[in-house]
C-alpha cells in the first residue's frame, strides 16, 4: 500500500510555511521591541542618577564592567553602548511622536540615525522609511549618505494642484529631486535608448532607487491614437498610490516642451489604460540636468501630476541644500505620508 500525496498538499505546505515565517517575523519584532525598551530604560536610569548628582563619567565605565561580569553571555553592555543608551533616551524622551516609532526599528538602525542625522525631522524620515521598506543597516547608511531626505523634500512637482488631497503627501514622497544610478554601466557618451536598455538590465536596483514601492509594467509602452503610434519609455505602477507612472528618460537638460508631451501621455493612459479603481496616472521626467525656475514655469499651468527630477551615476548633491529645505511645519506635514 502506498501513501499518495493529496493534490492540494502543495497549497497546504505553502500556507504552513507562510504562517511559520509570519510567526518568526512577529517574534523578532517582539524581541526587538523588548530590547529597545530595555536600552531605553537603562538610558533613563543613567540619566536620572546623573541629574543633580556628583557622579562622574567613570560610573558608566564601572557599570559596563559589572554588567559584563554578571551577564557574560549577553552582548550590548559595553561602556560605548551604555553611553549610546543614555544619548538615545535623552534625544527622544521628550518627543511624543518619535519615542514610540524608535521601538519599531532595530537598535543598530537607531544608532545610525541618531549619530548621522542632525534634527528630529530628518530622523523621523529615516525611521519611517526604514520601518516601511525594511532597510538593512548598510542600505540605511547608503540612503543617508546619498541624502535621500533632502532629495525627497526638495523635489519639484505640481502635485499640490493636480493630485487628490488624500494621497498628495504620499505622491510627493514618491518622487525625488535626484536619483543615483550608480549601478548602471554606461560610457561617457550614450543615447536615451542605451540608458533605457541599461536600466532594463538592472530593473531591481532601479526600482529600489526609485523608492521601493514601484512595480515594473513595461518599456516602450505602446499607445495607438488616431492611427499613430506613441511609445512611453517606461511605465511603472506605484503600489501604495495605486496608479500608473509614466517615466520619460532624457540625456540632456530639461526642456519645457517635455511637460506637454508628458501631459499627452498621462491623458492617454488615464483614458485607455487606467482601471476604474486606480488613481490618475503620474508622470516623472528624468533629465541629466534642470534649472529650478524653468521647471517651475513649465509645471505651473499643467493640470496633470508631473514631477521633474535629475539622475546621476554618482551622488553630487551638496550639503548646502540642507539650508534650502522647506519650513519645519511643512516637512512634518509631508512626513505624515510615510506610513
Amino acid at each position: 500500500m502506498t501513501n499518495s500525496i493529496p493534490e492540494d498538499y502543495r497549497n497546504l505546505l505553502v500556507e504552513v510555511k507562510q504562517r511559520i515565517r509570519s510567526a518568526q517575523y512577529e517574534a523578532l519584532k517582539a524581541v526587538n521591541k523588548e530590547l529597545i525598551a530595555l536600552y531605553w530604560d537603562i538610558g533613563k536610569m543613567i540619566v536620572t542618577r546623573q541629574e543633580g548628582a556628583t557622579w562622574g563619567k567613570s560610573v558608566v565605565e564601572i557599570l559596563a564592567k559589572d554588567l559584563q561580569a554578571e551577564f557574560p553571555g549577553i552582548g550590548g553592555f559595553s561602556a560605548a553602548n551604555l553611553w549610546r543608551m543614555r544619548l538615545f533616551y535623552e534625544t527622544y524622551a521628550e518627543n511624543e511622536k518619535l519615542a514610540p516609532l524608535v521601538r519599531e526599528i532595530g537598535w543598530t538602525h537607531n544608532i545610525v540615525i541618531l549619530e548621522k542625522c542632525k534634527d528630529d525631522l530628518e530622523r523621523e524620515f529615516y525611521i519611517r522609511m526604514t520601518r516601511k521598506f525594511g532597510w538593512t543597516k548598510n542600505v540605511l547608511i547608503h540612503q543617508i549618505e546619498n541624502q535621500t531626505y533632502e532629495k525627497t523634500i526638495l523635489n519639484q512637482t505640481n502635485f499640490d494642484r493636480s493630485v487628490p488631497e488624500e494621497i498628495r503627501n504620499q505622491a510627493k514622497l514618491a518622487v525625488k529631486d535626484e536619483y543615483i544610478f550608480d549601478f548602471l554601466e554606461l560610457s561617457d557618451e550614450y543615447d536615451e535608448r542605451q540608458l533605457e536598455q541599461a536600466i532594463l538590465g538592472r530593473v531591481e536596483p532601479f526600482l529600489k532607487e526609485m523608492g521601493g514601492m514601484f512595480a515594473f509594467v513595461g518599456s516602450q509602452f505602446r499607445l495607438e491614437i488616431d492611427d499613430e503610434e506613441y511609445f512611453i519609455d517606461l511605465v511603472l505602477y506605484h503600489r501604495r498610490l495605486k496608479c500608473l507612472v509614466a517615466v520619460e528618460l532624457k540625456i540632456g537638460k530639461f526642456l519645457p516642451e517635455y511637460v506637454g508631451k508628458m501631459q499627452f501621455y498621462l491623458a492617454a493612459l488615464d483614458d485607455r489604460v487606467k482601471l476604474v479603481d486606480e488613481n490618475p496616472s503620474i508622470g516623472i521626467i528624468l533629465c541629466k540636468s534642470k534649472k529650478k525656475t524653468t521647471v517651475e514655469y513649465a509645471l505651473r499651468e499643467s493640470n496633470k501630476p508631473i514631477g521633474v527630477a535629475t539622475y546621476k551615476m554618482v551622488s553630487t548633491l551638496p550639503q548646502e541644500l540642507k539650508n534650502q529645505l522647506p519650513a519645519p511645519e511643512q516637512v512634518a506635514k509631508l512626513l505624515e505620508g510615510i506610513e
